[in-house]
């Protein structure tokens, strides 16, 4: 087979690569391109996992980043087990076709216990003080030492948060480039975010991104020139583009308002109960799944919904059918933004009442999404000053909580999830190999065919 790389250039598409990016828009000339019609939701999690399996999230039922377990009553996000994934992925096919087939992972979603030969992943240590410790996951488990022995700990607070930077991409290429060195695959994953944090920050404004643009044209650039010394197959792709939004839709409020949320009060502070409520949301960017525990009150909240300043569209039945989204982790009604809109998760009507964990960065704690943790906030300034005195007290053993996340989701200028008007928003997908054929724009379900077909020619 075929030697093949496929660098995830999170958020890239037709309008980010220009004068910013110039060895992206060389490699572009150079090589032939489409665009890819997103998945819905044109989130992380299931575009991954529609462009390695081939299937919608329908089959594979990665509905978005996170979804309502039924069976436990919980709202679980950002899950790491590759059992989640209900079809058969690329790796799996191809070893089939080749024995000596082997695949690496670097930081690709549902990366624990796949069947890819080697995996990287981040992994914190969770330790019984309260403390968050930046680690990884990885198999060999012996890799991991070897990559944090060499590169230093994997940056974590550069990876996600306030702290979000360059150098968590630039890990994780240093990180490809050590596992290519020692294992040689066939197909490596390499994801790189960078261009996900200020995209989100601040929206289209190439006054600030423009530096985001360069950093990451850098270390693709690193990446490329490493693999066209093996004379092998690069695949440069996207998830998903990211839209300007001016408006921050708060749907668990309405329906909080409207008497279908159902809220735990627990030392005078509200937590989301969403096996009590009748009716909630799960929000993800700009698609929302809404669960309803009483299937009789569907239109109405449908009603209700439809009629929400920003909301676009509500999803019901044959229109979930005809989205792809029939699988059973899927919600009753599928909410989508409009165009300058985003869903976010709030559910408390007092910033007093809101959960501790609201004011945290705490991806697994918070019912939905919640990108308002890449910001301090702006009016305070001595938030820096906070952060290190709670670090030092983290570090002489005292029990304390990094509240440093405001509550102010108006921060937020760029989101993704919908489908956006213009393909010059799509993901891109853009390769090295000249003889690739495919049409102008291509299905989110044909990315695996394409990876196969790369990686079962000549270059």
């Amino acid at each position: 087979m075929q030697k093949t790389v496929v660098v995830n250039v999170v958020g890239l598409t037709k309008r980010l690569i220009g004068e910013h990016t110039p060895f992206i828009a060389s490699f572009l000339a150079k090589g032939k391109s489409t665009c890819i019609q997103p998945v819905l939701p044109a989130v992380t999690c299931s575009a991954q996992s529609t462009y390695l399996t081939g299937k919608y999230p329908s089959e594979h039922g990665i509905v978005g980043n996170g979804w309502y377990f039924k069976d436990e009553c919980e709202v679980k996000f950002w899950r790491q087990s590759n059992k989640l994934v209900q079809s058969e992925k690329i790796w799996d096919t191809l070893k089939k076709q080749d024995p000596n087939f082997t695949s690496a992972n670097l930081f690709w979603w549902y990366n624990m216990y796949a069947n890819t030969d080697y995996n990287v992943t981040p992994r914190p240590n969770y330790l019984a003080d309260g403390r968050k410790i930046p680690d990884i996951y990885s198999h060999p488990s012996s890799l991991r030492d070897t990559l944090q022995g060499e590169l230093g700990t994997f940056p974590l607070f550069h990876f996600w948060g306030p702290k979000t930077s360059i150098k968590s991409s630039q890990w994780i290429a240093d990180a490809t480039l050590r596992t290519d060195e020692l294992y040689n695959p066939t197909l490596t994953l390499v994801y790189l975010p960078h261009l996900d944090y200020n995209l989100q920050r601040y929206g289209l404004n190439f006054d600030i991104i423009s530096k985001d643009l360069q950093e990451i044209d850098a270390v693709v650039k690193q990446l490329v020139e490493h693999y066209r010394k093996q004379e092998a197959n690069i695949i440069l792709l996207s998830e998903y583009g990211i839209t300007n939004v001016n408006r921050a839709v708060h749907l668990n409020r309405i329906l909080r308002k409207a008497g279908y949320v159902n809220i735990r009060m627990e030392r005078g502070l509200e937590l989301l109960d969403p096996g009590a409520s009748k009716a909630f949301a799960v929000a993800d960017h700009q698609i929302a799944h809404v669960y309803l525990n009483d299937s009789s009150i569907k239109s109405k909240v449908r009603g209700i919904l439809e009629k929400v300043e920003g909301v676009e569209n509500v999803l019901s039945e044959k229109e979930i059918q005809e989205a792809h989204l029939d699988h059973d982790r899927c919600g009753d009604l599928v909410v989508i933004a409009d165009k300058d809109s985003w869903f976010t998760y709030y559910f408390w009507l007092d910033d007093a009442k809101a959960p501790d964990f609201a004011r945290m960065v705490d991806i697994h704690k918070k019912p939905g999404y919640d990108p308002v943790e890449m910001h301090t906030d702006p009016r305070d300034k001595w938030v820096m000053a906070k952060v290190i005195g709670k670090l030092v007290k983290k570090k002489l053993g005292f029990r304390t909580v990094m509240d440093i996340i405001p509550l102010d989701a108006s921060l937020i200028k760029g989101s993704h999830g919908r489908v956006p008007e213009h393909t010059d928003d799509y993901p891109i997908f853009i390769t090295n190999n000249t003889s690739a054929n495919f049409h102008e724009q291509i299905p989110p379900t044909e990315v695996f065919q394409q990876l196969q077909n790369h990686l079962c020619a000549d270059h």
